[in-house]
């Protein structure tokens, strides 16, 4: 076998300038484009990382701001709730103090309507006693009515204070008139009876005129010029029904 180095080294020659025409038209071209790609490709997956970065930033964000809102529905919940409670505690105390104050009221109403009410019958218990005792005491004589209302005026004027006694004596003088008035009339010698055991007590010239008013129910009443000295049940009544009448309206 015959060996042309002629051949060789023309083949070599060839084999080298297509390396070299491959390397700088071809390979440094892709390597280029490769870098290129890379570099694309990079440049996108570092955009891609800020994006996710981003919207993992802009999530944590949205995150937050529902969490905020969702406290501050519930702290609007709650204060509106508490403002509920307390409105309905304020009306429920005013409802309370309303009804206290209507309840209050409608017993004081029933105690002063109760009071009036037992007053007037008190009032009239003591109106029909009044009349019973006006006609039992038709049934007594009038003589011994007026001893005992006489003997209970001679105590009265005789446990009297002396100034006191003095100063109704004093109304007296000079022909003034001292009447005795009863609630039927007193027959002449009852009459002459209390005259003469008053000017006892006062004195012997005083004028001692005699009248009735059937109101008195019993008993007498002195008449002075400037007093009036009440022994008849007519004033014990009255006393009666002021402290019924002052009773019902205390109640």
């Amino acid at each position: 076998m015959h060996f042309d180095w002629s051949t060789f080294a023309l083949q070599t020659a060839n084999f080298a300038i297509l390396v070299w025409l491959l390397h700088r038209f071809l390979y440094r071209p892709v390597l280029r484009l490769l870098d290129a790609r890379r570099a694309e490709i990079d440049k996108q997956y570092a955009e891609a990382h800020m994006a996710e970065i981003k919207a993992k930033d802009e999530l944590a964000a949205v995150e937050t701001a529902r969490a905020a809102i969702a406290a501050e529905r519930a702290a609007a919940l709650e204060r509106a709730a508490a403002q509920a409670a307390e409105a309905a505690a304020v009306r429920r105390a005013q409802a309370e103090s309303e009804a206290a104050e209507l309840i209050d009221a409608t017993h004081k109403s029933l105690a002063a309507e109760r009071g009036v009410a037992l007053a007037e019958a008190r009032c009239a218990a003591l109106d029909l006693g009044a009349d019973i005792a006006r006609r039992l005491l038709v049934e007594v004589p009038a003589k011994l009515r007026g001893e005992a209302w006489l003997a209970r005026i001679e105590e009265h004027l005789a446990g009297l204070p002396k100034p006191e006694r003095d100063a109704l004596a004093q109304q007296l003088v000079d022909g003034a008139q001292l009447t005795v008035v009863t609630a039927s009339a007193l027959s002449a010698d009852t009459a002459e009876a209390w005259r003469a055991r008053l000017r006892k007590t006062f004195s012997d010239r005083v004028a001692i005129g005699f009248d009735t008013d059937r109101h008195l129910v019993a008993g007498a009443e002195l008449h002075f010029p400037n007093a009036v000295l009440r022994f008849s049940w007519q004033s014990a009544l009255a006393a009666m029904r002021a402290e019924i009448v002052g009773d019902g309206n205390a109640r």
